[in-house]
């Protein structure tokens, strides 16, 4: 069966119009002009280059078309017609078994059928998993593509199919394990290395602090004391006071001046003060002098720390800052609380000092210099590298995304899977059948070559050429396999000395024949689908009745027929064919209009209740403005001869003569309805003066002063 038919660019059929049918019995109306020689002759050689941009859905059948080609073909140019095979009434037991065969044929066919549509289910069930998943893998591309499309070279060249996105993420293995890094992780890496804002790090310096040395710090350990050959220094060791005496020195006043700079008692004696100064000798001075140069040593160290600020402002610092700031903390404790003892030192020679180390916070600290300054080489090393980083980064935003929507493939692969397993059964079951169908037709075949000829086929023919009343020609059977036609009295071919009409029906009779016969006597058993274009175009009425009834006795109601699309232009064989039964009309039948306009022929569906009488119908070519104007003045004509001739009884040439009418926009009008030969196309084709308003009014105006103005405006709606 044919489901659909698509015309395009062919003839008048400018834009793609479709055919959509699910019955048996398609007729089809359409005035002359409309395109229905276009629709049948596509049918009769589909695979012509001028029909390239149309197409039909059909499921095998054979399709035989009678048309104007389908005459030409098989009557003009020869002498003899192809004899069609029939069954043969002799061979009974041959003919049984060739019936049985066809019928085994056809349920086989019928189960064949089945599984086809059985797999053809599997197959959509497939189709429809295939289309949830590469719906739901497509938000890859929604996501990654618009936004801040930092990752959207990782969708180069997967963009403009769902179906190449799609395979290409179940083409990812599947990660054994979840990634460790998240999509935002890939953005922040891509944007490190690649555009406007990457660029390269210098590394951190490490703190390195100089040291002292160690006598340095032996003599912050030592006690420094003035001469102990002193005869004071007994006393002072005694006293433990030698620093708070070194310290008074200074205070001392002239020599003569007695008062002492401590009890400020006149104790003090030029002796004691010899005595004071000797037991600060040049050894402690020297220590003291050392001391100061230690504590400038030192504060040097501490002003050498670099500052904090440098490692803060590196972002590669930022996993390590809380701990680093303690350990930069700690050494700058240290390191003032290593100062402020040095300066104690200084002020207190005596006193015994240690510092405390800084090795353990300064190593701990550089620990995590190294690791940053590593991470900031392999950032530079990116940097320097960019393209092949990107392409690990490429490769790690797919291993996360095949991970996100693994849910979503595993589900697409077993309904895959479980249709692919029933596909490959079911193709196996219908392989046997197949296998079983072919089998059975080499042996119908066999069986058909001992039954068939053609005798059967010339009696049909030549009992219905009599049935129509036809008596002067007939056919007889020429060589084998050919027919001829014969005249009584006359030699030689007789087809183009036969009337249209006779030529139509003696080629209908055949095609007849041809549709319910064989080809060739080992044709298959096939189902066949009928195109009939206008049957009746050059019948008197006196034929088109029986037509008629031929049509739906041997091709709407047959068995051997799939299928049958009518065509015609007539309204009253339009009638004869359709069925008048409601319900079985709904059930059997699908009507369909083609209609012509400036943009080309169009194909719709009909209701019984819709179809117009011939009046009817050249008033609906009237009103569309959009007809050719050669058909509108012509239908405008019809019209006019039509309702005055027949329904007023008035002369036409005296309507025309009316005052009103008279006026100059009308006189285009009057000249072409006043024209002879009105139905000729011609008569308007190169008419310039074509005004459809004018005509309209003109139209409009005659049956207003002639009394008709309600049956105008009545009409007007069609």
């Amino acid at each position: 069966m044919i489901t659909q038919i698509n015309l395009s660019d062919v003839a008048s059929y400018r834009k793609r119009t479709t055919l959509n049918t699910d019955k048996k019995v398609n007729i089809i109306y359409g005035l002359n002009g409309t395109g229905k020689s276009t629709f049948s002759n596509y049918l009769y050689t589909p695979d012509d280059p001028k029909y390239q941009n149309c197409s039909h859905i059909a499921d095998g059948c054979k399709v035989i078309v009678y048309n104007q080609k389908f005459i030409q073909d098989n009557f003009y140019s020869k002498d003899s017609i192809n004899g069609i095979f029939s069954l043969s009434k002799e061979n009974k037991e041959a003919k049984e078994r060739v019936e049985q065969l066809g019928k085994a044929i056809d349920q086989l066919t019928e189960k064949s059928k089945g599984f086809q549509a059985d797999i053809d289910k599997e197959s959509e069930t497939i189709k429809t998993a295939t289309d949830m998943a590469e719906k739901k893998v497509w938000e890859i591309k929604t996501n990654y593509s618009g936004g801040d499309r930092v990752l959207k070279f990782c969708l180069d060249r997967l963009m403009g199919d769902k179906k190449v996105l799609f395979n290409h993420l179940v083409s990812v293995p599947l990660p054994s394990a979840k990634p460790t890094k998240t999509i935002e992780q890939l953005k922040e890496e891509v944007a490190a290395i690649d555009g406007d804002k990457a660029t390269t790090y210098t590394v951190l310096p490490k703190i390195s602090l100089s040291e002292l040395l160690p006598e340095e710090l032996e003599l912050l350990k030592e006690i420094v004391i003035g001469n102990e050959d002193s005869p004071i220094a007994k006393l002072i060791n005694q006293l433990k006071n030698s620093d708070w005496v070194s310290d008074g020195l200074q205070y001392l006043g002239d020599i003569e001046d007695e008062t002492c700079p401590f009890c400020q008692s006149k104790t003090i004696t030029p002796d004691l003060i010899a005595q004071i100064k000797g037991y600060f000798d040049e050894t402690y001075e020297e220590s003291k002098h050392n001391i100061g140069k230690i504590l400038n040593k030192y504060q040097e160290i501490v002003e050498s720390l670099t500052e904090l600020d440098i490692y803060k402002k590196s972002p590669f610092s930022v996993d390590f800052l809380a701990e680093m700031t303690e350990c930069y903390a700690s050494i700058v404790e240290t390191l003032k609380s290593n100062l402020l003892n040095i300066q104690q030192k200084e002020q207190t020679p005596s006193l015994k000092v240690e510092l405390t180390g800084l090795s353990e916070h300064v190593a701990s600290f550089n620990n995590y210099v190294d690791v940053i300054n590593a991470s900031i080489g392999i950032h530079n090393q990116k940097i320097t590298n960019s393209t092949q980083e990107l392409k690990l980064i490429k490769d790690e935003f797919w291993k996360i995304v095949r991970w996100e929507y693994d849910q979503t493939i595993n589900g697409y692969e077993s309904s895959k899977k479980n249709s692919d397993d029933k596909i490959i059964k079911l193709k196996a079951d219908k392989e046997d059948v197949d296998t079983e169908i072919a089998q059975l037709e080499v042996e119908r075949t066999e069986q058909q070559k001992q039954t068939v000829n053609i005798d059967d086929s010339i009696e049909n023919i030549n009992k219905g050429l009599v049935d129509l009343g036809i008596t002067d020609f007939h056919i007889e059977k020429h060589e084998e396999d050919l027919y001829r036609l014969v005249r009584t009295g006359t030699e030689g071919p007789i087809f183009l000395s036969l009337s249209e009409g006779e030529k139509m029906i003696i080629s209908f009779l055949y095609f007849r024949e041809l549709f319910k016969g064989k080809q060739t006597a080992d044709e298959a058993h096939i189902k066949k689908i009928a195109v009939i274009d206008d049957p009746v175009s050059s019948l008197s009425h006196i034929y088109v009745y029986n037509i008629g009834q031929l049509i739906k006795n041997d091709f709407f109601n047959g068995d051997g027929v799939e299928q049958v699309f009518v065509l015609t232009h007539s309204l009253y064989f339009f009638y004869e064919l359709v069925d008048s039964n409601h319900k079985r009309r709904k059930e059997n039948q699908s009507l369909y209009r083609l209609s012509k306009n400036t943009n080309g022929t169009t194909i719709e569906t009909m209701k019984y209740e819709e179809v117009q009488n011939d009046y009817q119908s050249y008033w609906s070519v009237i009103n569309d403005e959009d007809q050719p104007a050669a058909l509108i003045a012509n239908c405008m004509r019809n019209v006019v001869e039509y309702f005055f001739n027949f329904v007023q009884k008035s002369d036409l040439s005296n309507v025309m003569q009316k005052q009103e009418l008279q006026e100059v926009k009308y006189q285009a009008f009057i000249r072409y309805i006043n024209r002879e030969s009105h139905s000729l196309g011609q008569n308007i084709i190169d008419f310039k003066e074509f005004d459809y308003g004018a005509f309209r009014d003109g139209l409009r105006l005659l049956f207003e002063i002639t009394g008709y103005p309600e049956h105008y405006q009545k009409m007007s709606q069609i």
